[in-house]
């Protein structure tokens, strides 16, 4: 929320696409003044195609330049796609070395540098062309470059399909902590093309089916059972397209991203209900964090699948979460994604990052935790006893 000078109105109007205006008298100071809620609609299309919807989306977005934000990956696999459309023509690629180490000040310092060095404006557009991080730190750099610029996001991995690029949660890593500096933006677009999914290998297909599998828990049991049933061994078989086997999962990712979607409208800078989107993160960044302390980063949904675990059993210790949905949803977590191998010496260190998590207050550990599939507890506390039990029960089982 930012309370402005009406001197200030036009400069505001013209940089905000969507913002929701309420007038206030303020009778002290004989003067108006104007509240601006700074919350953009979400535009998400799935596309059937691209060439035609990205140029619609880009003709929508004000812009005098256009610069493509793409990673070292998405570079060699992805920008060919697309480099030769004609609304494209004139963009200029920005690259970042790929993987989450990268999700780094430098690096947003690097997009800046060739943003301004390409004579991008206020007035410029950024696309996103990539996973998870690449949207959020090319979000976070097009949120503050200028004061912020228009920006679409074009995911390319499950993960930044499902999640990241949805939303409006930008950031970057900083000081060893996950996604530290960041800002809330709405882009102006997220186009969805499944067919990126071809370029992924099967850890990252299932780095992102971890987020789905948190919207089914956090949404109804008809959602969860199916992402539980579905079998994402057959890698090839699922990517390449010859069976409906791609089609059903571009049914449940559009079911997801509705998920997401419908709990972001209704509470988009996390003052409530929001908080339901954080199940499994609050232990799951903490061990991405200590993987990444320690020389051998995880992938993001890896970390989250596994902070599921040890939530859901706190879940069922204190809130009464079922214990055979716990043992349904774990064994799955067990069989497709492992564990990371930690011991009780460790313990210290990952509550010490647990209690730098965003959703605590006054230094106290905050959960979201399920009575039920679907019955969401935001705002749960632990004692560091209770967080070592789940710690012990997501090593030993």
């Amino acid at each position: 929320m930012y309370v402005i000078s009406l001197d200030w109105l036009f400069d505001i109007e013209e940089h905000f696409f969507g913002c929701k205006l309420a007038y206030l008298e303020n009778s002290s100071y004989l003067c108006s003044w104007i509240i601006i809620s700074i919350v953009m609609e979400q535009r998400v299309v799935f596309s059937r195609n691209l060439q035609s919807e990205l140029t619609m989306a880009i003709a929508e977005c004000m812009h005098d330049k256009i610069f493509v934000l793409a990673d070292e990956t998405t570079a060699q696999l992805c920008w060919p796609r697309i480099s030769g459309f004609l609304s494209l023509k004139k963009a200029s690629l920005i690259t970042i070395p790929a993987g989450d180490v990268n999700k780094s000040l430098n690096s947003v310092s690097h997009v800046w540098q060739a943003l301004s060095q390409g004579g991008a404006t206020r007035h410029s557009l950024m696309i996103n062309l990539g996973g998870g991080m690449v949207t959020d730190l090319g979000g976070f750099a097009a949120s503050t470059f200028k004061r912020g610029i228009n920006f679409i996001n074009m995911p390319t991995t499950l993960l930044s399909m499902v999640d990241a690029s949805v939303g409006g949660k930008t950031g970057i890593n900083f000081n060893g902590l996950k996604n530290e500096i960041g800002t809330f933006r709405i882009p102006d677009y997220v186009i969805i093309d499944v067919s990126f999914l071809s370029t992924l290998d099967h850890t990252n297909l299932l780095s992102g089916y971890a987020e789905m599998i948190k919207h089914g828990l956090i949404s109804n049991e008809k959602m969860w059972a199916q992402l539980l049933n579905f079998d994402l061994s057959a890698t090839d078989d699922v990517l390449g397209g010859e069976s409906n086997r791609l089609d059903v999962l571009e049914l449940m990712l559009s079911e997801s991203v509705a998920v997401k979607k419908g709990i972001v409208d209704e509470d988009p800078l996390e003052h409530g209900i929001r908080k339901a989107l954080n199940l499994g993160h609050t232990v799951g960044h903490a061990f991405e964090s200590f993987a990444m302390a320690s020389g051998r980063p995880v992938l993001h949904g890896y970390a989250v699948a596994w902070g599921i675990v040890c939530e859901l059993y706190l879940s069922a210790v204190k809130v009464g979460f079922p214990a055979s949905k716990l043992r349904q949803t774990v064994n799955y977590i067990r069989d497709n994604y492992g564990t990371m191998a930690i011991t009780c010496n460790d313990y210290p260190d990952l509550l010490k990052l647990m209690k730098h998590d965003k959703k605590n207050t006054s230094g106290i550990i905050n959960f979201t935790l399920l009575g039920d599939i679907g019955d969401i507890r935001i705002n749960q506390t632990a004692t560091e006893d209770e967080i070592k039990d789940a710690l012990d029960f997501y090593r030993e089982g």
